[in-house]
């Protein structure tokens, strides 16, 4: 019955390889459930106050993170068959907390998160953004899927500590701490993405799944031993030598008891008789953007990675996809959660040889395991599940070699495409700037005929998107 209704076997898979996959895409991912809370709950909206009250809920957001996380996944699998995760979004929780939020209520913020969510799924269910996935050129999917390896071969050196910022100087980011590998947590890292390397090299099954638990094993010897503790002590004090974010420390229980009591809470129109049309709008418009164009990048790269896109890149049930991806946005702000997205990490699952939706729905019930047993899951370390990003990361960087280097019309926005996506550690701002120079380029070319008029259309709004600052000040 599975195998009948995932197409295990055709799509070159088997029950054994979905489940594996499913579990290391959510060891990869896993993080959002202590991530999110930190990046929204300590944040206050204008009035002064958080999410759900006078104090920080950290512990409710995290299991409505992992709850809404846990459904859409499994609702990605059964749906659209594809093994694709989704959580809160990296990038919109932050713009939507510090961006949104600091100038109205939350409620009124996840409405404007729902609202967005909105337009986007009528966007999905008239066919315009399938259509508009369809009219870029593959070469530029291509570019898509290597840029994004790129990125989150990027997120993971950062996340593990490897490479840090400078906080000064030129440059931004150094090797370690100021060009020093320091701490037993670079260890962790290390042994972790060379045991993956020499598995994959000997051809092991379950590589990658098997380095994420090894290294996690070992970091609970480490701090068992050294009583290291975490990076952030306090927002004045750094411990360089440090864990990234969880702790691996055995906890003293295992399950925890959920509360949901925040979902629910958002305004729908409150918004804009907090702030200006004009401003709520270009807030609805540059997560539009960013939800539009990230998930359609994570999808083309994952389904590339598997093995699944056609000759012209596209991607099978595309349209159930965005389906879900749109409820998802609707979903993490009725939860009060802010918008939920579909996650680049999922490739470690394909890595690992998820070819199909049970992948998701193995990562899905994880999620919803999660909600009770939140604190086994904070075992897992940065430093034990970042190498697996590595690995996929070169695995999707080996795609390049499908580019026309010698066509300028394609080579410039491929190139462009592919450093802008790790440089300004954003997927929208790559895939804006190689629709924006590829339709030029055309243009320069007195080739503008060939370009699809949608892309004509979405560079015209990348350039919205891009002035978005002079724009917001132009209309005060």
């Amino acid at each position: 019955m599975l195998d009948s209704y995932f197409k295990i076997s055709e799509r070159g898979s088997t029950v054994g390889r979905e489940v594996r996959g499913g579990l290391v895409t959510f060891f990869t991912m896993a993080y959002i459930v202590a991530l999110n809370p930190l990046i929204i709950g300590l944040s206050k909206d204008s009035t002064g106050k958080f999410i759900g009250g006078d104090a920080p809920n950290l512990a409710k957001i995290a299991a409505v993170t992992a709850l809404i996380a846990g459904i859409l996944t499994i609702l990605m699998g059964v749906v659209a068959n594809f093994p694709l995760a989704l959580a809160t979004g990296l990038g919109l929780n932050t713009f939507v907390a510090v961006g949104i939020a600091a100038k109205m209520t939350w409620q009124e913020a996840m409405g404007l998160v729902v609202l967005e969510g909105l337009i986007i799924l009528i966007l999905v269910l008239t066919g315009f953004r399938v259509a508009v996935f369809r009219a870029v050129p593959t070469q530029l999917k291509i570019a898509i899927s290597v840029g994004i390896g790129l990125f989150i071969a990027l997120i993971g050196l950062v996340d593990a500590g490897f490479v840090r910022k400078t906080g000064s100087g030129p440059v931004p980011v150094t090797l370690g701490d100021g060009g020093t590998l320091v701490g037993w947590p670079i260890v962790v890292f290390a042994f972790g993405l060379f045991l993956m390397i020499g598995l994959m090299v000997k051809k092991v099954k379950a590589a990658i799944l098997i380095g994420i638990v090894a290294a996690t094993v070992l970091a609970v010897v480490i701090e068992s031993a050294f009583k290291i503790g975490p990076n952030f002590i306090a927002p004045d004090k750094v411990n360089p030598k440090g864990w990234g974010l969880n702790v691996p420390a055995m906890p003293d229980t295992i399950v925890a008891t959920p509360d949901f009591s925040i979902i629910g809470s958002f305004d729908l129109f409150g918004a804009f008789s907090r702030v200006s049309v004009i401003s709520a709008v270009l807030f609805v418009f540059t997560l539009l953007l960013a939800d539009f164009f990230d998930t359609m990048g994570t999808m083309t790269a994952i389904g590339a990675e598997a093995g699944l896109n056609d000759k012209d890149g596209n991607v099978p049930n595309a349209n159930k996809i965005l389906l879900v991806d749109s409820v998802a946005a609707i979903a993490g702000g009725a939860s009060s959660i802010s918008s939920n997205t579909s996650y680049i990490e999922s490739a470690s699952g394909v890595g690992e040889g998820a070819r199909t939706g049970l992948a998701s729905v193995v990562t899905g019930i994880c999620f919803l395991l999660t909600t009770f047993l939140s604190p086994l899951v904070a075992i897992i370390p940065y430093e034990a599940a970042t190498p697996a990003l590595v690995i996929v990361g070169f695995l999707m960087m080996t795609q390049i070699k499908g580019i026309e280097w010698n066509d300028l019309g394609v080579a410039i926005p491929a190139f462009l495409t592919i450093i802008l996506m790790p440089f300004t550690y954003n997927i929208t701002v790559g895939i804006g700037a190689g629709f924006v120079s590829h339709v030029v380029v055309r243009a320069i070319q007195g080739r503008g005929k060939e370009v699809h008029w949608m892309l004509w259309l979405i560079s015209g709004l990348f350039m919205i998107y891009f002035l978005g600052s002079p724009i917001n000040a132009w209309f005060a």
